[in-house]
């Protein structure tokens, strides 16, 4: 039962953070247009996959698969790697290299995890 609430709280804190974000870059007067957008695309795609994270974690009660598991750990990968990278850069002027590549790797590898658990046994 603690594995399957992991899920929750892991879809419940990238929504939170996704949307504290978004907020902030709509607020801070200091950052540029450029940065503004960054911040939009990382919150939007960090929400996303805060209901993604939601669905995982639904799912998982009625028929948790390793598979399962494996697409919110991509899921959770992919928020701190592809929003954190891009609020990095926004945020602090920092180059992050392959990193925001590698989370939006983590994002599709998810969504792949997510669909062959349907075809997959409990």
């Amino acid at each position: 039962m603690a594995r399957m609430r992991i899920w929750l709280a892991l879809g419940a804190l990238n929504g939170l953070a996704g949307v504290a974000m978004g907020a902030a870059a709509a607020h801070l007067p200091a950052l540029d247009a450029a940065s503004v957008e960054l911040v939009r695309t990382a919150a939007l795609y960090q929400c996303l996959h805060a209901l993604a994270l939601l669905g995982v974690e639904a799912l998982s009660r009625e028929r948790g698969t390793l598979r399962l598991g494996f697409a919110g750990l991509a899921f959770a990968a992919g928020c701190v790697a592809f929003s954190g990278g891009l609020y990095a850069r926004a945020f602090l002027d920092l180059a992050v290299g392959p990193l925001v590549p590698a989370g939006g790797t983590c994002f599709l590898a998810g969504w792949a995890l997510l669909f062959a658990a349907a075809f997959g046994r409990r």
